[in-house]
């Protein structure tokens, strides 16, 4: 599994530890799913200015957002499958788990787990989606023994 990781904010030092729970969250992830760890994935770390501009740009969602997924459809595969770039929002990451009452390395693990499902193809457009996406959700979370 290769992980390029691009840090594009300034509201919160990321370190090896952060890094290291991304990578555990994505394989976790590919280990429910029985997917090899010949994988590559992008994330991006940056503010609510950039994430509020890609938001806009590419889903004509003008609205800061915590998360964005944006899969590759990569049908010319030689030895890894590349997946696509995960962005998170770290400001919104921060607030969020002070709104929920939980810690950052929970809200960065649960946002990766859940934009490396939309990777994969899953979604939560209608409430079917939404069920089977939050069951798996629940499920690797709790492989990770990260709880609430």
């Amino acid at each position: 599994m290769e992980i390029f990781f691009d840090n594009r904010q300034d509201e919160i030092y990321i370190d090896d530890s952060l890094t290291d729970l991304i990578k555990k969250s994505i394989k976790a992830v590919l280990d429910e799913e029985n997917l090899s760890d010949r994988i590559m994935v992008s994330v991006s770390f940056v503010n609510s200015s950039e994430i509020q501009s890609l938001n806009r740009d590419f889903r004509n969602v003008d609205r800061v957002t915590d998360v964005l997924s944006f899969p590759i459809d990569d049908e010319f595969r030689i030895e890894n499958r590349i997946l696509g770039d995960i962005v998170i929002n770290t400001a919104r990451v921060i607030s969020q788990a002070k709104e929920y009452g939980h810690s950052e390395e929970r809200e960065f693990s649960y946002l990766t787990v859940h934009s490396t499902l939309h990777l994969l193809g899953y979604d939560h457009e209608d409430e079917e989606d939404k069920n089977i996406m939050r069951a798996k959700e629940k499920i690797i979370m709790e492989s990770l023994n990260i709880n609430r």
